[in-house]
């Protein structure tokens, strides 16, 4: 069984918020809620990123772990889905996401929590698939359909992939392989620094 997930290509992403519109489109996604959104990295410096985030469906989730009620579960194909009948609005999960996916529709004086909303890889919820039920609590279920998420399907220049994460993974190695970036491509020197370039010794004269 394929697990599904996204991957972001930063060399590709040009913030045109394409699959944040799509997203939006296709779930009638509440105002306010944003299930997807493109994050800038040194913006207006030189290398500057843009990268499409949104849940990424963990298979070891931390919104799971910290949830009270155990709301989330996954599905046979690996995507993060929750019960929103089941939800009590704590905001446990939000502090838990190192990616900031869940989304909590404020409202009243006091911006009193509603129930949490997240990304669902287009998979709809625990309700009957493709009914109307299920569609206003979690937006369309394309899965269902065979298709996959619309933010990746309208990214035009194809930054944005989602689907199994084996052929995710081979699509971004090869684009990677022929960039021949090697280890930076995943941010080695980011993270770690890049390695000192060391003077050449000087050569001793040979006098004649």
């Amino acid at each position: 069984m394929a697990r599904m997930k996204f991957l972001c290509d930063s060399e590709r992403c040009i913030e045109c918020n394409g699959c944040v519109t799509a997203c939006k489109n296709e779930n009638e996604v509440p105002w306010g809620v944003n299930r997807r959104r493109v994050v800038t990295l040194g913006d207006g410096l030189p290398g500057e990123k843009s990268v499409s985030v949104a849940c990424m469906h963990c298979s070891d989730a931390p919104c799971m772990a910290v949830c009270p009620v155990d709301c989330f579960y996954h599905t046979d194909q690996g995507v993060v889905l929750h019960d929103k009948d089941m939800c009590i609005g704590c905001g446990y999960c939000f502090y838990a996401c190192p990616f900031g996916a869940p989304q909590y529709p404020q409202s009243g004086s006091f911006g009193q929590r509603g129930k949490m909303d997240k990304c669902t890889f287009c998979a709809g919820g625990p309700e009957t698939d493709h009914s109307e039920e299920e569609f206003k609590k979690y937006g369309r279920n394309r899965l269902a359909e065979g298709k996959l998420p619309l933010c990746a399907e309208m990214c035009s220049t194809k930054a944005l992939l989602g689907g199994d994460g084996d052929v995710v993974a081979d699509i971004f190695r090869d684009r990677a392989l022929k960039r021949g970036k090697g280890g930076e491509m995943w941010g080695w020197g980011s993270a770690y620094g890049k390695p000192e370039q060391k003077p050449d010794a000087k050569k001793p004269e040979v006098k004649s």
